[in-house]
């Protein structure tokens, strides 16, 4: 039976690609569809959710209730579960986890949100942490999208959306962590599947492009090299997000990166979309 105030969440998110108003704007937000541990049937939810290198990390706080989430409950008993980041959909393995590693991922999704641990302090079981592991092959792939078209200006338009945030994060933040921007990062290029979109581009969809439009190929060079030059942008702002504190030269990084990706996709988009129209 669906959750009476899950689903106008649900509904929105589906229907903006993962963009949401009000409350939830700007939040870290995926869908988790989960199979019943007693009925078998399929369970969507909203969830929080933290970047963690390939995978990311639902918390089942359940708002501090005593007892455990329906969800997490489905996921134990049927690990493999379906997400929705608004741009992708795939399939993902489950993982509880447990000891040491569950302690250090859980102080670092409080030191993100100071709510996760207003939620624990509010009941006496250890609330969980739960991995999600893409079992797409190079990360998640299924893009929400009906042309090759719709589906490059799908992803930028996340990237533009996860940009935004990153530089929001450091605005609005505090000044003695950078951590949320830092998992920003992460989900630009995991969540949001920046190395492998430039990868596919390079490697699948640039050579069919080039076949089938050799004047293309002075286009098809600049982006090559600007995904390299992005590569390098993105690597050089996770160094300075990971070695500094200070809140300007990080800003300085983000500013260099926005301009140089934001550039890229404009370009792109006036260059190659109608191309892969044609493709398609």
């Amino acid at each position: 039976m669906p959750n009476d105030f899950n689903q106008p969440v649900i509904d929105e998110f589906r229907a903006n690609r993962g963009r949401m108003s009000g409350y939830f704007e700007g939040a870290r937000l995926l869908l988790l569809t989960t199979t019943g541990a007693r009925t078998g049937t399929p369970h969507t939810t909203p969830v929080g959710y933290l970047p963690d290198g390939d995978r990311v990390l639902v918390i089942a706080s359940a708002a501090g209730s005593d007892r455990h989430p329906d969800w997490f409950h489905n996921l134990v008993a049927h690990p493999q579960v379906t997400v929705e980041s608004g741009v992708f959909t795939y399939d993902a393995r489950a993982e509880v986890l447990t000891g040491e590693e569950r302690d250090r991922l859980f102080a670092r999704a409080v030191e993100a949100d100071a709510g996760w641990a207003a939620y624990q302090e509010k009941t006496t079981r250890v609330i969980p942490v739960v991995a999600l592991h893409s079992l797409a092959q190079g990360g998640p792939g299924n893009i929400n999208a009906a042309s090759f078209g719709e589906a490059i200006k799908v992803v930028h338009d996340a990237f533009r959306r996860e940009l935004a945030l990153i530089r929001d994060e450091l605005t609005t933040g505090t000044t003695t962590t950078t951590l949320g921007a830092q998992l920003r990062v992460n989900c630009l290029t995991f969540c949001q599947g920046l190395h492998n979109h430039h990868t596919g581009e390079d490697t699948v969809l640039f050579p069919l492009i080039a076949e089938r439009h050799p004047a293309s190929a002075p286009a098809l060079t600049r982006l090559r090299e600007e995904h390299e030059r992005i590569a390098a942008l993105v690597e050089e702002l996770r160094g300075t997000l990971a070695t500094t504190r200070d809140p300007a030269e990080v800003r300085a990084e983000v500013e260099r990166l926005t301009t140089a990706l934001e550039a890229h996709l404009t370009y792109e988009e006036e260059e190659l979309i109608p191309l892969f129209d044609a493709v398609a």
